[in-house]
């Protein structure tokens, strides 16, 4: 019983772990296609790190929700702790900061498989095909709106429709935080409560921290400050007396909206006060784009300033990544019809050898028969055949 049992399980697959069979796996090489010849076209060139780096590499800087996603391994040559990348985004930075080392704005973007100890949600993967862009070197607001309109685009060239944005900065819940004295473990439990919008946890907690009135309002009011551009004015009145910092935070936000309203009218853009993914390692504008019908974002960036520093140097930077799987299953394309396959027969004549060599140049599919095979050729997919006529090959369409 126990060797039939295990039989039985012998293929399958980890939890959270696919593969892609033919059909799948040629609409995502399509749309790999297409989207590195777009970043190509806004001046992204295209890296590709190693899958597996030492960890004191792989996680510096990045915080501990990186950390508890990263499988461990240890190096058998010289007893170092590695790790398999569960993000590209920090290998992108290191490349930058350590590798590259230019002064000018670099642009950069990479597509490659991850591996993550969880999945992100509820039968979701632990290898995602992460697909992004990041560039490095500018730290105004015209680096970031680049980098969500081309996080758009990336969403347009896979036609996927009905778009909404949410911007938030990650500047105001740290100003909050930092002018109402909260310590990094009470500032980390509200980030969770506010991540899941757990108001009456929310209103719990603030209850026991004993703040004045007026900065209890302020993070009462945060996870309520989500929707179209009138909630800045609102955020303004309602953060008028918490500084500079948090009122210019609204102001960029303002800035972008603005931007991305009148570049992409076709994507709704509201605002999230309350939005800190990433929280440990970005330092500014954060964004995610959603589609309806689907809890989760499909992808996700923002500014992450400084994470270079671990690697000598702090340079600004901002970037996006997606899932590229997921765009493909989102993706509202069609495949493109494809001429059929061409039977070839097995037989050793130059002149067949010569129309086979010019068909393929021509981007045609020509399978050639096998000595001894007994599969007819539409079972492998042809529906022409090459036929000797008269000395000359031609192409016939092969009868039904």
């Amino acid at each position: 019983m126990g060797d039939r049992v295990k039989e039985s399980t012998r293929w399958l697959l980890p939890e959270g772990i696919e593969e892609s069979l033919p059909p799948e796996a040629a609409r995502i090489e399509t749309l790999r296609r297409t989207l590195l010849d777009l970043y190509r076209s806004w001046g992204y060139e295209l890296v590709i790190p190693p899958l597996i780096e030492y960890l004191d590499s792989l996680l510096i800087g990045v915080g501990n929700e990186l950390d508890l996603q990263t499988f461990k391994i240890t190096d058998q040559l010289n007893g170092r702790l590695m790790g398999v990348r569960a993000d590209i985004t920090p290998q992108v930075a290191r490349i930058d900061a350590h590798r590259l080392k230019r002064e000018a704005p670099t642009r950069l973007c990479y597509l490659a498989r991850v591996l993550r100890t969880r999945p992100q949600g509820p039968g979701g993967t632990r290898s995602p095909l992460q697909v992004g862009a990041e560039l490095y070197g500018h730290s105004g607001v015209d680096s970031d709106i680049e980098v969500i309109r081309l996080m758009l685009a990336t969403l347009e060239s896979c036609d996927i429709k009905n778009v909404h944005l949410d911007l938030g900065h990650q500047a105001i819940f740290q100003q909050l935080s930092a002018i109402s004295g909260l310590i990094t473990e009470g500032e980390n439990a509200l980030f969770d409560m506010l991540q899941r919008k757990a108001i009456p946890e929310i209103e719990q907690f603030i209850d026991k921290l004993g703040l004045p009135e007026e900065q209890s309002r302020w993070f009462l009011a945060l996870p309520e400050l989500n929707g179209d551009v009138d909630i800045l004015e609102q955020a303004r009145a309602m953060f008028a007396n918490a500084g500079e910092a948090v009122l210019q935070a609204i102001d960029y936000l303002a800035t972008v909206g603005e931007s991305i309203r009148s570049c992409c009218p076709a994507v709704e853009v509201r605002f999230d006060l309350a939005e800190l993914r990433g929280y440990e390692y970005h330092t500014g504008i954060v964004y995610a784009a959603y589609v309806p019908g689907r809890g989760a974002e499909i992808a996700r960036g923002g500014r992450y300033d400084g994470i270079g520093a671990a690697f000598g140097r702090a340079s600004p930077a901002t970037g996006f990544s997606t899932d590229l799987e997921s765009l493909v299953r989102l993706s509202g394309k069609t495949a493109e019809v494809q001429p059929p396959a061409i039977f070839a027969p097995a037989r050793n004549d130059p002149a067949l050898e010569e129309i086979i060599s010019r068909l393929r140049s021509q981007g045609r599919i020509v399978i050639r028969e096998l000595h001894g095979q007994s599969a007819d050729p539409r079972r492998l997919g042809c529906g022409e055949i090459l036929s000797c006529i008269q000395g000359r090959w031609i192409v016939e369409k092969l009868e039904s």
